[in-house]
């Protein structure tokens, strides 16, 4: 299993192998500093304080060049000065990625500069957080729209046949823990009135296009009034407002939402206006979302995210679902 302590051994000792490529000791201090699609870790060198984020790719998700793509635009966006994010560091032979052979396996690793701060919290008072990040979410956005692409320049997209529809990257919801056949039933009347309502809505270049799609509380880092947004290993094309959905991911069905959701409109329409057919999306890129990691649970079973959700999500999903079609079914 992916994730499971052998392969994690094994992630170890392929990371340590490849510190001096960045001119990091090899018994340098290792901090494993999440599990999600990726293992990342926090290196230190306790003779020169020097620290390094190293992200050690999922295998078999991202090629070569989805990884160079999302570094090229974070270095963009970082010489943008728009939205403050980690930097990208190449190795010392000027990689952005570096390949370790490990039996059946290719290592892809990736580092980036470490930034301080932390997690916001459910207890903090959130909605000056998410105020903060509307409007850092809006000049993203704004950067996207004006950016021109290297040739080169691939990313998946994430659209409705990609998320739950008939090709999902991340998996089937209908196999997602806590789901009965009951809840599957409703659950793809769901996903007809949002299929429906994605294809009257288009995708449009000012409604479509390249975003972080996973700005949720874990890849966000608060440092007294500073936000960062790191991990753009997931940014893709999507929705430009489907990063809100994004962004509440994992606490759909918290009571705060609505309070959050103002505070996320009034700081994105600070920089860039919105209309009501966009502010009208919003429920349905939140359904779809929750049903996206539905399945992302089910297909990630070894993750902590994934065993602190278990069966409850599923079940909250499709109460979730019942409570969308009272409102939102034509």
């Amino acid at each position: 299993m992916m994730y499971a302590p052998e392969f994690m051994e094994r992630l170890q000792n392929a990371l340590r192998s490849a510190l001096p490529a960045w001119n990091m000791p090899s018994d340098a201090q290792l901090k494993l500093l999440s599990i999600s699609e990726n293992a990342t870790y926090l290196a230190e060198d306790s003779h020169s304080g020097a620290r390094l984020v190293l992200r050690m790719q999922r295998p078999h998700y991202h090629s070569d060049a989805e990884i160079k793509s999302e570094l090229d635009w974070v270095a963009a966006l970082r010489s943008s000065g728009l939205v403050h994010t980690a930097e990208p560091i190449s190795t010392k032979d000027g990689q952005w990625v570096y390949k370790i052979k490990d039996g059946d396996i290719v290592h892809r690793i990736t580092a980036f500069s470490f930034v301080s701060g932390s997690e916001p919290q459910l207890s903090d008072d959130l909605a000056d957080w998410y105020r903060i990040l509307g409007a850092t979410t809006a000049r993203l956005h704004q950067h996207s729209r004006g950016w021109v692409q290297p040739d080169s320049f691939e990313r998946k997209h994430w659209n409705f046949t990609t998320l739950i529809g008939e090709a999902p990257h991340w998996g089937d919801w209908r196999l997602g823990q806590g789901l009965n056949n009951d809840d599957i039933a409703l659950l793809e009347q769901v996903q007809s009135v949002i299929e429906h309502r994605c294809q009257v809505y288009g995708q449009s270049p000012q409604r479509y296009g390249l975003v972080h799609c996973d700005m949720r509380l874990a890849n966000l880092l608060v440092d007294g009034d500073n936000l960062c947004v790191v991990d753009f290993d997931d940014c893709g094309f999507s929705w430009f407002l489907y990063d809100f959905a994004a962004c509440i991911s994992f606490l759909e069905h918290e009571p705060c939402i609505p309070h959050l959701q103002s505070a996320w409109l009034e700081g994105y329409q600070s920089v860039c206006a919105l209309d009501e057919a966009d502010i009208a999306m919003l429920p349905y890129f939140v359904m779809m979302r929750r049903m996206q990691l539905t399945a992302w649970i089910a297909g990630h079973a070894e993750t902590p995210t994934a065993q602190s959700m278990g069966s409850a999500y599923g079940q909250g999903t499709a109460a979730l679902g019942r409570a969308f079609l009272e409102e939102h079914a034509a």
